[in-house]
């Protein structure tokens, strides 16, 4: 599909700057830059407040209560996903937007005070900030896919994704220059005063977009429907499918991480200094990772985007992680794995996670809202648990690396035929009218 681009002249200078990274148009600037700047801010509070959730969770319940994080997350999203479709149903979007941000705000303060009392919060903390990451990230993702409309996403979510890898690069930075003059509590006020940020760069593109209260009839002022985030999802089956996708392709990510990390643990027996052999290890993993990340999403993602669409770039993550698992399941070399694992997290968190979101444009407020929370929080979740399972399973068998590899490149199959369904379906829908799409 073909993009026509709006001719330089007549831009503002920062449209022409944006239009370095995707193609905008006169008039997008500002909206494109302040919803890039929110989830910059938003990922920046949330790698602030990380390190201080590993603190609080490693100095008191330990690493074991750690990794049975994923699955107990998975379940309590069963109880909070009907709850958070309950009050979507009965409020404007930038209430319901305003309204999670708040709670969140709130609940750091109370986690703060609860700590200086010197009360043990080093579970609840860790499981809350689990829920924290993916319920207001799906929901500034949904507010953004409500914003634009199709056309219009998939030149301009790139450039709201460049403020996610830039947030999370100077938000882990930041927590590491305020860890040791602050402490872990004031830690947290800092985070929250950044969602306090977020929640008036929220206000001022709702209103920029055709918001204002002065308009009770626009469609931003109605509330979804009221049909809850699971029900959504089991009754549409491009919903159904992206669940599906997500779930498959977490599981195979975190089986993944088990991979390296268990590679890294067998070398690191070697070392003189195991801790400082991990260590170094990982600080430049995660270098290479966010650096090509970043480069990814402000040089590749639109491009993919305007090139082979958002069907195309369905299937790169996916071709990416099968040569990568095939190649070690014939050749558990580190440094393969180690090339392999930066290649598909770089891929994961730039192109893949653009990418997903975009697969919710053409569907309706509700599913935006609710099913993409949903999706993005209980089936994300559910695919840790998955790949727990697998490897307690693959562990009670005595899998090696290889065997592992054999069975990730399993699941990139079944990915992959989730990912031909989803293209076939979308385009059975758009020979649909409007009144006939499952999912719009």
């Amino acid at each position: 599909m073909s993009v026509t681009l709006t001719p330089l002249k007549g831009k503002s200078a920062l449209e022409r700057l944006l239009s370095i990274f995707a193609p905008v148009h006169r008039g997008e600037g500002w909206t494109a830059f302040l919803l890039m700047v929110n989830i910059f801010i938003l990922f920046a509070a949330y790698y602030i407040i990380k390190p201080v959730r590993e603190a609080l969770i490693l100095s008191g319940a330990g690493a074991e209560i750690k990794s049975y994080a994923g699955a107990i997350q998975a379940l309590l999203f069963l109880l909070i996903v009907p709850l958070y479709s309950a009050f979507a149903s009965r409020t404007s979007r930038i209430r319901l937007v305003n309204g999670v941000i708040a709670f969140a705000i709130s609940n750091l303060a109370i986690f703060y005070f609860l700590g200086k009392m010197q009360l043990d919060i080093g579970v609840a903390f860790f499981l809350w900030v689990g829920l924290f990451n993916v319920m207001l990230v799906a929901q500034l993702w949904a507010f953004a896919n409500d914003v634009y409309t199709e056309q219009q996403g998939k030149r301009l979510l790139a450039i709201v994704g460049i403020g996610g890898s830039l947030g999370a690069i100077l938000g882990a930075r930041a927590a590491g220059w305020l860890f040791e003059p602050l402490g872990a509590y004031p830690m947290m006020i800092v985070a929250a005063s950044l969602l306090a940020i977020c929640m008036v760069l929220t206000n001022w593109v709702h209103r920029r977009e055709g918001g204002s209260a002065r308009a009770p009839s626009s469609d931003a002022q109605k509330p979804p429907g009221t049909a809850g985030g699971f029900q959504l999802v089991l009754k549409h089956r491009y919903l159904l499918l992206i669940a599906g996708l997500v779930l498959i392709s977490n599981l195979v990510n975190t089986t993944g991480e088990f991979i390296l990390g268990k590679t890294v643990a067998e070398h690191a027996k070697e070392a003189t200094d195991s801790k400082a052999y991990i260590g170094e290890f990982y600080s430049n993993f995660f270098f290479w990772v966010n650096l090509i990340g970043a480069g990814l999403q402000m040089f590749a993602v639109s491009r993919l985007m305007k090139y082979i669409g958002i069907a195309g770039s369905l299937f790169i993550l996916p071709l990416i992680a099968l040569g990568s698992y095939t190649l070690l399941a014939f050749v558990p070399v580190l440094g393969f794995i180690r090339f392999a694992k930066i290649a598909e997290n770089s891929t994961d968190y730039s192109v893949q996670n653009t990418t997903r979101h975009a697969l919710f444009l053409n569907t309706s407020r509700d599913a935006k809202y609710k099913a993409q929370s949903a999706i993005e929080s209980f089936f994300w979740r559910a695919g840790d648990a998955f790949s727990a399972l697998l490897v307690f399973v693959g562990t009670m068998l005595a899998f090696n690396i290889p065997k592992f590899a054999i069975a990730n490149m399993v699941f990139v199959g079944l990915w992959l035929v989730i990912a031909v369904a989803i293209v076939r379906l979308r385009r059975q829908e758009r020979a649909e009218t409007p009144q006939t799409r499952a999912a719009a």
